[in-house]
Formats: C-alpha cells, structure tokens, sequence
C-alpha cells in the first residue's frame, strides 16, 4: 500500500497540482494584499469620508447589522475577479502570440506500408 501511495503522490499531474496550489497560495496573498491595502481604501475612502466613518466596520443598520463588511467583501470579490481576468486574459494574448510564432509542425511521414501499397497502386494504374 506504501509503494501504490508513493506512485500515486510522484505522478506528474499530482506534483504540478501541488505546486500550482502554492504558487496560486501565494498569488492569492499579494492579489488580496493589493485590493485590502491599495485598491479598497483608494475607492472606499470618499464614501467613509461623506458617511463621516473611519472604518467600514462602522456601517451598521439597527445598530448590529455590519452592512459595511458585507460591501467590502463584496468589492473586494469583485476586485479580485477583475484582476484574475485581466490576468487570464493577458497569458491568453501572450500564448497566441507564442502560437502564432512558432511554425506549424510538418506532418509525419506515412508508414511503410502505406508507402509501399501507394507505389503498388501507381504502378497498377501504368
């Protein structure tokens, strides 16, 4: 069961996985890094300042409903999404770029045989 569990974990597609969930991991802190520190503030700052807030915690209705959080983590969803498409959307170009750059692969020649039946039928043909 040892041997079976080791050949399961060092597939190719189980180690890519893996390291995609790390790289996606550490991805995910600079993009929220990005939206919680720089994005959010910049965008939400004016209506704080109008609602006379200092934090988006402070948005309540009847006192315990936090509405403020909920439209931050909203934005902040939203946020996160656009910049992933933007993303996406630029490896998109960038591989078409590659695709479109790299000539296209000569055909592989017939087998043998193929070969072989072509010249029989030629020569059947005379």
């Amino acid at each position: 069961m040892l041997k079976e569990f080791r050949a399961f974990a060092m597939r190719g597609n189980v180690v890519d996985l893996a390291v995609g969930v790390i790289i996606g991991g550490a991805f995910g802190k600079i993009v929220s890094s990005l939206i919680d520190d720089v994005i959010t503030p910049l965008i939400l700052k004016p209506a704080l300042e109008a609602a006379q807030l200092t934090k988006l915690d402070e948005l309540k209705v009847f006192g315990t409903v936090k509405y403020g959080v909920f439209l931050s983590a909203s934005l902040n969803f939203v946020l996160v999404a656009f910049v992933l498409f933007m993303i996406v959307k630029a490896m998109n170009a960038a591989m078409k770029k590659e695709a479109a750059a790299a000539p296209p692969a000569a055909p592989p020649p017939p087998p043998a045989d193929v070969v072989l039946l072509t010249e029989i039928r030629d020569l059947l043909k005379k």
